[in-house]
């Protein structure tokens, strides 16, 4: 087992480390001058010039690269260029936000998708395991921000249940903050919860034609007690697989959701970044994000070995 984590946490590392080369190099190339762009076109050299020294945008690019990951290993992310506060108090405002917003929506996508694709497996070929997979081919077919707008039409225009957009804030309460969330958790949650019902069902039916099912079903179990004490265990590996890619999407990928419904997350922060040219805090919070990214498929990774011993063995 020891050998199993020091492996993926080598892994792990070089992942990071190559991440932070690209995205430091993509923003390098990124055209125009920040600091002429926030002061406008008409402005003076000399205080353009004040300015690139302000910012650290002086210098090489290699001293400017290990200055930005020393700055990330000791929690200094920089400085925002458009809001001239730390990007590590951005982060950690806006992390409020996407992260419950994320855990929200994997919980409901994780509670539809499990039964359903258990339901769609045991009842394989009839009329309910055809309408799951028409529902869920439709699920993952409608893109999430239409089906976002569809219910703000319908909950927060028609049914005036919702707010259309907009967050309180936590300290107007957990319930109203709750609520606020509700519709973008359901619109990135319903897409999710097609694709991660449809591997459970493909998981389950693979996982029902082996022999100690068989043996099972031989002893006289039920098919609920067959599915659920012996083939849903070793159905799981692939199932949180889409369930930790899925939970790094919905951290970092909520980008159209929350401009749709006017939420103060990660997201509404990197694209902010982009239109101001704010390259300190993209960079910094891709970055973030990308970390975030690794260190969940390395816990699927530990959580793979604790489900499944051969997989220490191997590795």
């Amino acid at each position: 087992m020891i050998r199993f984590l020091v492996t993926r946490l080598l892994s792990l590392c070089v992942s990071l480390i190559a991440a932070s080369v690209v995205i430091f190099c993509v923003i390098e190339v990124i055209p125009g001058d920040p600091a002429a762009f926030m002061l406008g076109l008409n402005a003076n050299p000399d205080t353009v010039a004040a300015l690139r020294e302000d910012l650290g945008l002086t210098g090489d690019a290699l001293s400017r690269y290990f200055s930005w990951t020393t700055g990330m290993l000791t929690g200094d992310f920089g400085t925002s260029y458009t809001y001239r506060v730390p990007v590590s108090e951005l982060v950690s405002d806006r992390l409020l936000v996407s992260l419950p917003l994320a855990v929200y929506a994997l919980i409901l996508s994780t509670a539809l998708a499990l039964p359903v694709g258990m339901i769609a497996a045991m009842r394989r070929g009839t009329l309910t395991d055809v309408g799951i997979m028409g529902t869920t081919q439709l699920g993952i077919a409608v893109p999430n921000f239409w089906f976002a707008m569809l219910l703000v039409l319908l909950f927060a225009v028609s049914l005036r249940l919702f707010s259309a957009g907009g967050f309180p804030g936590w300290d107007a309460g957990f319930l109203a903050g709750l609520k606020a969330l509700t519709l973008p958790a359901v619109s990135l949650a319903f897409p999710q919860a097609s694709i991660l019902a449809r591997i459970t069902r493909s998981a389950l039916l693979e996982t029902l034609n082996q022999d100690y099912i068989r043996t099972a079903r031989a002893k006289g179990l039920t098919e609920r007690q067959t599915i659920v004490g012996h083939a849903l265990r070793n159905a799981l590996i692939p199932v949180m697989t889409i369930i930790g890619l899925q939970f790094a999407f919905l951290l970092a990928g909520a980008v159209i959701i929350e401009n749709v419904f006017f939420l103060p997350g990660l997201g509404r922060l990197i694209f902010q970044g982009i239109t101001q040219r704010d390259l300190v805090v993209v960079e910094s919070v891709v970055m973030l994000l990308v970390f975030a990214v690794v260190m969940v498929n390395f816990l699927v990774d530990v959580a793979y070995a604790a489900i499944d011993p051969r997989l220490r063995i191997r590795t």
